[in-house]
Formats: structure tokens, C-alpha cells, sequence
């Protein structure tokens, strides 16, 4: 009996795994006969196989973590996922499931179905859009306030379907830090009337301004409604650059001007110091380590408003 002892083995390796063709029962003869025939074709199919089906794995990472909007009420989030594929054909995104977190505890969570698709060879940034209600997180966990900044961790897991390979997981993950506004406590300390008449009033307000958060802020503009005996003597905006540090107090210096005569005899018994309480409503826009944000403040008092000093009536 004949032995056909030397064998022929074609492996094409793919990105996948591998495929082998195994030529038994060829001898020496046969074989170099057929070199340019059939395992000349063989060959050619490995090759063509090799080009036509070299799948790979999508790379995923998420990109960025913006906050585009922050107040004392709400903070829009928008999460960048970069996606590349590899293949020569389009992948679709089966979903993108996201859930945000702090030291365990579930901020947020949810499911974009039918995310999109990644082009062939190419590279999409899907973006997964969320919002925190922060007075439903001040409700839920007791150890969470205004003022704070809490760890937050996201996650993010893409459902993909990649042909040859099929559907695959791809966990990614990010950590950092989001802040919970506290809005400014802002105190009048006293008013300089810097001019009187009943024509025309110029005044300085000295204010001091409280940052009831852990991190600085910055202040851009100052917005302010006045109002002395319920009677509101001036609205006006002032754009001053100052810095106040975490839980650190500020001081500013508001000029405003008003006719005292559009306004009755009672304000001017206020002006020449007979003294009443104030309320006081506005906002700051302010520049803070996680972008800028729009405070508002309210304040009231029955403190009695001297002029410059107790009992000068100039």
C-alpha cells in the first residue's frame, strides 16, 4: 500500500479565529502538479477571503464630559462616546446603556436604543445627553447638599453588532467630580449717599457676599433690585471681576443713582437716616471650575439702614 506520508496545510488566520484546509492523501507528484492547479486556487481563496473578511473589534472611549448648563435647580450633562471601526462595512449601535453614580448610589440611569451607525472605516462621537434634578437628589440621599461637590462615576456599556463576529459588549468608564450650587447670601451693610437731592440721589451700596459653596467663584456681573419701605428705589447691573474663595466672604461696592421726588416724602425720611429694613433680589453670573453658572440671591432684613454713620443726618 501505498504511504502518503507528506501532507499539505494551508492556515489562513484571521482576525477572528482561524480556518484550515488540510490536502490529505497528495503525493510528492501529485503535489507538484497541482502547485499552480488546485492549491494555486486554494491559495487564492485564502487570500481572498483574508481581505474580504478581516473584522475587528470597535474601539470605544469616552471622549468627554461636558456640562453646558449649571444653576442652583438642574445640570445638563452631555457624555461624548468616540466610537472607531475598523471593518469595511457600516456597524450599527444596538443601544448605549448609561448610568451615573456617586460613591455607589444611582444619580441616573438609562438606555439609548438604536444609538446610530458607525461608516466603514471610520469613527462617529455619539452624544448621550442627561440632566440632574438636584432637589431630587437633596430628597433622596440625606448626606447631599447644597454647596457640595460630590465624586461621580459613569458608565457606559455599548451593545454592538459587528458581521462574522456578532453582538458585543464594550464597558467604558469615567470618573470626576459635579458640584451642587448653594446660591449666595448677600447682606446690605450700609448705604453712602453720595449726593442728595430730590432731583437726583447718588448712593454707594456696601455689600457683603457670602459663597456658601466649597469651590470659588468668580463674579462677572452683579443684577440687583432694591427696594427700601417696599418701595423700590433702583434696579441696575454691575460688572465687576471679583473673586470670592470657598465659603469665603466678598465685598462689593453697587453705585446707584434714583429721584428721590418720584418716590414721596417717606424716602426721604429714610435717606436723612431715620433707618428702615430692605429687600434685596438679583443674580451673579459667575466662572467656576465646572463652567459658568447663573446664582440668584434674595434678601430681606429689618436691620435699620443708616447714613455713613449711626445719627449723621448730612
Amino acid at each position: 500500500m501505498a504511504e502518503h506520508e507528506d501532507k499539505e496545510v494551508v492556515a489562513l488566520t484571521q482576525n477572528v479565529g482561524e480556518v484550515t484546509i488540510e490536502d490529505r492523501g497528495t503525493d510528492s507528484k501529485d503535489k507538484d502538479e497541482s502547485s499552480g492547479g488546485v492549491m494555486g486556487f486554494i491559495k487564492d481563496v485564502g487570500h481572498a477571503i483574508g481581505g474580504l473578511f478581516s473584522w475587528g473589534a470597535p474601539d470605544a472611549d469616552i471622549a468627554g464630559f461636558n456640562i453646558p448648563v449649571i444653576n442652583t435647580k438642574r445640570c445638563e450633562i452631555i457624555i461624548d462616546v468616540k466610537i472607531t471601526n475598523p471593518n469595511p462595512v457600516p456597524i450599527p449601535l444596538v443601544d448605549m446603556i448609561y448610568d451615573i453614580s456617586s460613591d455607589g448610589r444611582k444619580l441616573c440611569s438609562g438606555t439609548i436604543p438604536d444609538a446610530g451607525t458607525v461608516h466603514a472605516h471610520g469613527h462617529e462621537t455619539v452624544k448621550i445627553p442627561l440632566t440632574l434634578i438636584y432637589k431630587d437628589i437633596i430628597d433622596t440621599f440625606d448626606d447631599i447638599e447644597p454647596g457640595q461637590i460630590i465624586p461621580y462615576l459613569a458608565k457606559v456599556t455599548l451593545l454592538v453588532d459587528v458581521p462574522v463576529i456578532g453582538r458585543i459588549t464594550i464597558p467604558l468608564e469615567k470618573k470626576g467630580e459635579i458640584p451642587i450650587p448653594h446660591k449666595p447670601d448677600v447682606d446690605l451693610d450700609k448705604i453712602d449717599w453720595d449726593h442728595l437731592s430730590l432731583e437726583e440721589t447718588a448712593a454707594t451700596l456696601h455689600l457683603s457676599l457670602k459663597n456658601m459653596n466649597k469651590f470659588d467663584i468668580g463674579i462677572n456681573s452683579f443684577e440687583y433690585d432694591l427696594q427700601i419701605a417696599d418701595v423700590s428705589i433702583g434696579k441696575a447691573s454691575l460688572k465687576e471681576a471679583t473673586e470670592v474663595k470657598g465659603e469665603d466672604v466678598g465685598q462689593l461696592q453697587v453705585p446707584i443713582t434714583f429721584r428721590p421726588k418720584d418716590f414721596g416724602g417717606a424716602l426721604w425720611d429714610i435717606m436723612r437716616g431715620r433707618g428702615t429694613g430692605y429687600t434685596m433680589v438679583g443674580a451673579i453670573e459667575v466662572d467656576t471650575p465646572f463652567g459658568p453658572m447663573h446664582l440668584p440671591f434674595s434678601k430681606t432684613s429689618e436691620t435699620t439702614l443708616k447714613n455713613k454713620e449711626d445719627g449723621d443726618e448730612d
